[in-house]
C-alpha cells in the first residue's frame, strides 16, 4: 500500500478492501482493448475474496479472457477472524478456478516457488489463456497491525512458525543444498542489507522537504 509510480506501472494506493482487484480488472482491459501486450497484476489477502468486488470483477475477467493475474496471500486470518470460520473452506485458488481461472496454489514462504509461478506456469500464463489466479499460502506470525497483541490465536501454532518465514526458511535452503553458501557469506550479506537500509534512512530524513505548490496551499487551505 501506499506504492504509486504510474511510468513503472504502480497504478494506485487502495485502502478500500478489494479496490486493487478492480483497478487491475481496468487496466487488464485496458491493455487488451490498446493491445499493449501487458499483463495487470493485483495483490490482495484471503480476506479480500469475500468482498463483492472479487466475485464481480472475476465475472468480467473471465467473459472477457483479460490478461490479468490475481495473487493472494492466504495467511489464514481475515483481520481478526480465522478464514476457516468465514469461507467454506479455504483452497482459495480453487474457487476462483471454479470462476473460470486458471489457477495454482503454491508454498508463499518459499521464495522460489513463488518467482516460478509468477513467471508463468500452464495455469498462470494470462496472455494465452485469460485471467490466472496465484494463491501463496503462509501464517501471519505477528498481528494485524503494532497494536493487535493477536490474542484470538493460540501462540504455539504462531512460534511454531517463525522458522518458515521466507528469509530465515531461504537461508536455510541456501547454507543447506548441494550448491550451499558459505554461512559466513549469509552473515556478510545481512550485514551489507542492514547497512544500505540505514544509509537509505538517514538519506531520507536529512533530505530537504520538496517544495510546496502555492496554488495547492491556497487551494487546500
Amino acid at each position: 500500500m501506499n506504492v504509486i509510480d504510474v511510468e513503472r506501472g504502480l497504478i494506485g494506493c487502495f485502502g478500500i478492501i478489494g479496490g486493487s482487484i478492480g483497478a487491475a480488472t481496468g487496466a487488464a482491459l485496458a491493455a487488451q482493448k490498446l493491445k499493449t501486450g501487458a499483463v495487470a497484476v493485483a495483490f490482495f489477502g484471503d480476506g479480500t475474496v469475500n468482498q463483492a468486488t472479487s466475485r464481480s470483477a472475476s465475472t468480467g475477467r473471465r467473459v472477457e479472457s483479460l490478461p490479468v493475474v490475481f495473487v493472494c496471500e492466504n495467511n489464514l486470518y481475515m483481520e481478526y477472524t480465522p478464514t476457516e470460520k468465514v469461507l467454506a473452506g479455504c483452497d482459495l485458488g480453487a474457487a476462483d478456478g471454479a470462476r473460470g481461472c486458471g489457477h495454482e496454489t503454491v508454498d508463499g514462504n518459499d521464495v522460489l516457488a513463488v518467482r516460478e509461478a509468477a513467471r508463468g506456469g500452464p495455469s498462470t500464463t494470462p496472455r494465452e489463456s485469460g485471467p490466472a489466479f496465484l494463491e501463496t499460502l503462509t501464517y501471519r506470525i505477528v498481528g494485524h497491525s503494532r497494536s493487535d497483541p493477536a490474542k484470538y490465536r493460540k501462540p504455539v501454532r504462531a512460534r511454531g512458525m517463525a522458522p518458515a518465514r521466507p528469509a530465515s526458511a531461504r537461508r536455510c535452503r541456501a547454507a543447506g543444498s548441494e550448491h550451499g553458501v558459505d554461512a559466513e557469506r549469509i552473515e556478510q550479506v545481512d550485514e551489507e542489507v542492514a547497512a544500505e537500509l540505514a544509509e537509505t534512512v538517514e538519506r531520507a530524513l536529512a533530505a530537504p522537504l520538496p517544495d510546496s505548490d502555492p496554488e495547492l496551499v491556497r487551494e487546500f487551505a
